[in-house]
């Protein structure tokens, strides 16, 4: 699933899943340049398989170029994206798209969580309130190397939450993300 924002002219990747009849889940921003308008209306071509998006500016958005149709084509290359996102009792499993370095895991630095609740407000945006930060007290990787489990004793519940990570691909290839999400139902 892909998220086009408009307001902000970038993709990203929502990696979700169904918990106790509700969809929970987060966003990541696709490693692309931001696009010069808002973007919208995205469709893969039957053809070639590519995604082709339109753009424009009329209100409400960062990105104000007049407008504009963009392609957006897999080069083949690795992404090293996560493509999965799950909230468990003890933490989070996050699948990437390639092979994890398993070095870079265990260095529990290499990982910071915040949560927070929201405060709804009559004007846009809503307050961040009782932000906290989670510890991650212990990081394993699957034996294919792509499902990482972080080990979170403070998880719960929450509107907000931002997982901020530094890691190696099995290519050495440098790996940071943020995942905004939310969690509303813990797996057992």
């Amino acid at each position: 699933l892909l998220n086009l924002s408009y307001g902000y002219g970038k993709v990203f990747v929502v990696p979700h899943e169904h918990v106790n009849g509700l969809w929970q889940g987060g966003m990541i921003e696709l490693p692309l340049p931001t696009f010069p308008t808002g973007i919208m209306r995205g469709r893969f071509h039957p053809g070639d398989g590519q995604l082709y998006t339109c753009g424009m500016f009329a209100w409400a958005g960062n990105a104000t170029h007049p407008g504009g149709l963009y392609r957006i084509r897999y080069t083949g290359q690795p992404v090293g994206l996560p493509l999965e996102l799950k909230a468990y009792r003890w933490g989070v499993e996050i699948t990437f798209a390639e092979p994890i370095d398993p070095n870079s895991v265990d260095v529990l630095q290499n990982y910071s969580i915040e949560a927070w609740d929201l405060k709804r407000t009559a004007r846009y945006g809503s307050d961040h309130i009782n932000q906290r930060a989670w510890s991650v007290t212990a990081a394993q990787l699957s034996a294919d190397g792509k499902k990482l489990q972080l080990q979170i004793p403070d998880i719960a519940a929450t509107w907000g939450m931002e997982i901020v990570y530094r890691l190696k691909s099995a290519e050495g290839q440098t790996l940071t993300g943020k995942i905004h999400n939310t969690i509303h139902h813990l797996r057992n």
